[in-house]
C-alpha cells in the first residue's frame, strides 16, 4: 500500500499562517466550515527545554487545512473563540492540551481518537495504524521527531503536518460509529470529559531522581552531587530553551556525581564527562558539584513518601491480607477487561486497585466504588469493576482468615 499523497485532499496550499491578515483569514475559513474540528501539534522536545508549540495544524469541513505558526502570534484565542462550541478532534490529546492551553487553545468538547482505539480494544492505536485500519490509508512517519522549531519550515514537514489532521475527521466518524456500537460511547465521554478536567502541570522538585544511572549512586553525598548538578542543568537548559540533554546528556551527570572529582580539572580530563556545554560551561557545573559536596541537605536513597505502596512483590510479607486482595482481585478485572475487548490499563488504572486492595475504604461494592472515585476512577470503571473487586476482597480476606490456626 503506497504512502498516502500529500495532495491527496485539496488544501489550497502549504504556507504557514504567521501573519495577523493570515490569521484573520484563517479565522474567516474556520467560521465558514461545518462540523467538528481537527487539530494537532508540532513541538521540538528532543532539542528545546520547552514543551511549547511550534505549529498547530487544524482542519475543517468546508474550511480546509490550517498551518498556524504560534511563535508570533503569543496567543491562538481568536481561533479558539470561533471554535469554542464545536467539538475538538485530537489523537492522544494528553500530548497535545498541555502546549495547546499555553496559547489559550481551550477545548470545551475533546474526541481523542487513540483513547477511542483503546476503549475499542485495536491492537495499535497509533496515528498511522489507526487510519490504515479504518481508511485504508498508510501516512508516512517521517518528521515526528525533527525539530519543529526551525524556520522556514521545509515544505515537505508541512505536508507531513497536514495529514496529521485531514484524516482525523473521517477517523473520529467511524470510531464514533464503532462506539455506539459497542455501547461504549458514554464511556469515552467519561473519558474525554476526565482529559479535560486534567491540569497536567509537574511538580519538578524530585525530577533529578529520573536521571538515569542514577541507581549505580551509592552514597547520599553522590546523590547531592546529582541532585545539583541536574539542578545546574535545569536551569540553564530553561535560561537557554535547549533540551537538558543536548547540553550535557544524563549518563555524563551521573558519571560525575559517581566520581566526586576532587578539582575542576580532574573533571575536565573525565572522558565520561561529556555534552556540548560540559567544557563550555566548566565552571557551572564545578560549582554545582561544590554546592553538592558541601551541602548538609543530603538527599535519602529514596522518598520518604507515607503514600507511596512498596512493590507488590514485598506485600505477602508487610501486608500479607493485601497480598491476597490484590492476587484475587487482578484476575478477576483482567477478565471484565477481555470480555469488553478493552487494555486492562484502560478499565481501571492498576495503581488504583493496588491503593484500595493495600487500605480498601471497605469490602462493600458502594464503599470501594467510592474510594475508586477518590482516586480518580470514572463512573463507568467503577460500575464495572468495584462490584467483583469486592466479591474479590471478601473471598481473598476470607481464605486468609482460614488459613490462621484455630484457638482451639
Amino acid at each position: 500500500m503506497a504512502a498516502a499523497d500529500a495532495n491527496r485532499i485539496d488544501r489550497g496550499d502549504l504556507e504557514v499562517i504567521d501573519t495577523i491578515d493570515g490569521l484573520d483569514e484563517a479565522i474567516g475559513r474556520l467560521a465558514a466550515g461545518e462540523g467538528p474540528v481537527a487539530i494537532d501539534t508540532e513541538r521540538a522536545s528532543g532539542y528545546r527545554y520547552s514543551d511549547r508549540a511550534y505549529l498547530v495544524q487544524i482542519f475543517r469541513r468546508g474550511s480546509g487545512t490550517m498551518l498556524l505558526d504560534p511563535i508570533p502570534f503569543g496567543t491562538l484565542a481568536p481561533i479558539a473563540e470561533v471554535i469554542a462550541d464545536e467539538e475538538w478532534i485530537l489523537h492522544a490529546a494528553t500530548q497535545d492540551i498541555p502546549c495547546m492551553r499555553e496559547i489559550d487553545l481551550h477545548p470545551k468538547r475533546l474526541f481523542d481518537t487513540e483513547l477511542a482505539s483503546r476503549l475499542l480494544g485495536k491492537s495499535h492505536v497509533g496515528l498511522g495504524a489507526v487510519v490504515e485500519e479504518l481508511l485504508g490509508i498508510e501516512l508516512a512517519k517521517a518528521h515526528s521527531a525533527d525539530d519543529w522549531s526551525q524556520r522556514p519550515l521545509p515544505e515537505s514537514w508541512l505536508a507531513y503536518a497536514a495529514l496529521d489532521v485531514e484524516h482525523l475527521v473521517d477517523v473520529r466518524d467511524l470510531l464514533a460509529a464503532e462506539l455506539l456500537e459497542a455501547n461504549k460511547a458514554e464511556w469515552a465521554a467519561e473519558e474525554f470529559d476526565d482529559i479535560l478536567g486534567r491540569s497536567f502541570e509537574q511538580d519538578r522538585s524530585e525530577r533529578w531522581r529520573r536521571l538515569s544511572g542514577l541507581h549505580a549512586l551509592r552514597s547520599p553525598r553522590q546523590l547531592a552531587v546529582a541532585r545539583e548538578l541536574w539542578r545546574a542543568r535545569d536551569a540553564y537548559a530553561q535560561e537557554t530553551d535547549i533540551a537538558p540533554g543536548r547540553l550535557v546528556p544524563d549518563r555524563a551527570l551521573t558519571a560525575a556525581a559517581r566520581m566526586l572529582p576532587r578539582t575542576k580539572a580532574q573533571l575536565a580530563a573525565s572522558k565520561e564527562f561529556t555534552g556540548r556545554a560540559s567544557r563550555s560551561e566548566l565552571d557551572r557545573w564545578w560549582a554545582a558539584i561544590e554546592l553538592g559536596r558541601e551541602t548538609t541537605d543530603l538527599p535519602p536513597r529514596s522518598l520518604n513518601d507515607p503514600d507511596r505502596l512498596p512493590p507488590p512483590k514485598a506485600w505477602a510479607a508487610k501486608n500479607p491480607a493485601a497480598d491476597a486482595r490484590l492476587k484475587v482481585a487482578r484476575p478477576a478485572v483482567a477478565e471484565i477487561a477481555e470480555t469488553i475487548s478493552m487494555p486492562t490499563e484502560n478499565l481501571l488504572t492498576p495503581s488504583f486497585l493496588r491503593r484500595a486492595a493495600w487500605e480498601p475504604a471497605g469490602l462493600t461494592t458502594d464503599a470501594l466504588a467510592r474510594q475508586l472515585r477518590d482516586l480518580g476512577a470514572r463512573q463507568w470503571q467503577t460500575s464495572l469493576t468495584a462490584p467483583v473487586i469486592a466479591t474479590a476482597f471478601v473471598e481473598a480476606d476470607q481464605a486468609v482468615q482460614d488459613s490462621l490456626p484455630s484457638d482451639g
